[in-house]
């Protein structure tokens, strides 16, 4: 099993890196040929430490081998990266690391290449001057694409290397508390007397929890009966920020999978909202999460730009608008983003997104309110998109967010108070006089 684990996990990142498939996609098919949970949790370990550290395992094996392994042999070449991240990274013994990894290249067809295998992972082993990265580039050094580093070093010149390191960092496990079912006091109360260890952060935002260690969630209280969610604090923001109100019209235009939709019905009752997204696969998500939470909305499969097809004539109150995005913000929980996401990609988000932004606002109310949301730190995707948006829509004007202090958006960046990056500008439509 442990070679069968190794094989797949070389398999998947030959998936992501050479394919172009996300690790959210391939992870769980791999994951599904395993059995035990144990086995399941270190799949996931060894891809996740392959996609943060892939630079620093290319030029290690740059320096012990001749020429990279091409073509058919390529999941053999991600199959020295899986055994060099366990030597290097994981508590596994080395002994263990080398034997189970030499023995998955028979799993990948690559009998002959086991000597070769055996070789470089002993030389890994024998050589720890080999991970002296010191005087690499800055793209080896800190692990993320070249153009990624410029964006950010221009962005943020006293903080890119801080956002970089915290790119590299596992993300923790918040939860966000059903208050529809459970309040934060009793649910704080049901973790304690499992002997859970969890901190609340955030005095005015109770229903964020952040667990102590990370765990099966469906292990912990309450999970069928639907008291909590998987979310990260960030996220969270988003419904405390839109703060619908009982009878309004509320739109969550870019819904999938769910968390932001569900999360403004705990908030609120006595609404009429419609959670809206152009991927029926992924509203699939929507419908489980409504389901367990004993949640309803109006859950409709549409591009929000193609109105014809799904919007009723009536404006709303307010509209939450997290738009596709670069997702620069999460790479902590999706390392495989970096490699996927390309330089040319933002322009086209951007441009996505002011189309998005264009149209929802057509759709809002005089009075009403949108909050723009991404999980990007890219100023083309955040600022420069709600500075440009305001300089053509008279109607509309910045409300300040009091969480960003002086500034009236607010751009939380990667780790800061343990969160993911997120930005979040909140504009208000006027009406008329």
């Amino acid at each position: 099993m442990s070679a069968q684990l190794r094989a797949l996990a070389a398999d998947t990142c030959y998936q992501v890196i050479d394919q172009g498939k996300s690790l959210s996609d391939a992870l769980p098919r791999a994951q599904l040929k395993l059995d035990l949970p144990a086995d399941k949790a270190l799949l996931q370990e060894i891809c996740f430490g392959v996609m943060r550290y892939l630079p620093q395992l290319e030029t290690v094996c740059q320096q012990l081998m001749s020429k990279p392994l091409v073509k058919q042999l390529r999941p053999l070449q991600f199959l020295l990266y899986v055994g060099i991240y366990q030597l290097k990274f994981m508590r596994i013994p080395d002994h263990a690391a080398i034997s189970e990894t030499v023995e998955a290249a028979r799993s990948l067809k690559g009998q002959s290449l086991t000597k070769l295998i055996n070789a470089v992972l002993r030389s890994v082993q024998r050589q720890p001057a080999l991970f002296d990265f010191s005087h690499a580039p800055d793209a080896v050094k800190f692990n993320h694409p070249g153009w990624l580093i410029s964006a950010l070093q221009q962005a943020y010149p006293a903080d890119w290397t801080d956002i970089l390191l915290a790119n590299q960092q596992k993300a923790p496990l918040w939860l966000r508390i059903n208050q529809q079912q459970i309040s934060p006091t009793q649910f704080c109360a049901a973790l304690t007397a499992e002997d859970i260890a969890y901190t609340q952060p955030f005095s005015y935002l109770p229903v964020a929890i952040k667990l102590q260690q990370a765990c099966d969630v469906t292990s912990l209280p309450g999970y069928q009966q639907g008291w909590f969610s998987v979310q990260d604090a960030a996220a969270q923001h988003a419904a405390l920020l839109l703060n619908a109100q009982p009878g309004e019209q509320v739109l969550d235009a870019c819904c999938a999978p769910g968390g932001k939709t569900c999360h403004i019905l705990e908030q609120t009752t006595d609404l009429h909202l419609t959670a809206l997204d152009r991927d029926e696969k992924r509203l699939e998500r929507v419908h489980a999460n409504l389901a367990r939470l004993q949640l309803e909305a109006r859950v409709v499969a549409a591009d929000v730009l193609d109105t014809a097809r799904w919007w009723q004539g009536n404006l709303f109150d307010r509209i939450l608008l997290d738009v596709p995005c670069s997702a620069t913000g999460v790479i902590r929980r999706h390392p495989d983003i970096r490699w996927l996401r390309k330089k040319a990609d933002i322009a086209n988000l951007a441009s996505l997104q002011t189309d998005i932004l264009q149209q929802a606002w057509q759709l809002l109310k005089p009075g009403g309110t949108l909050l723009y949301a991404t999980c990007s730190v890219l100023p083309a995707e955040n600022q420069l998109q709600i500075t440009q948006f305001l300089a053509h829509q008279a109607d509309a004007s910045l409300v300040p967010i009091t969480q960003a202090g002086t500034e009236a958006c607010w751009q939380i960046l990667p780790g800061a108070a343990d969160m993911d990056g997120f930005f979040f500008a909140l504009l208000h439509k006027a009406t008329p006089n």
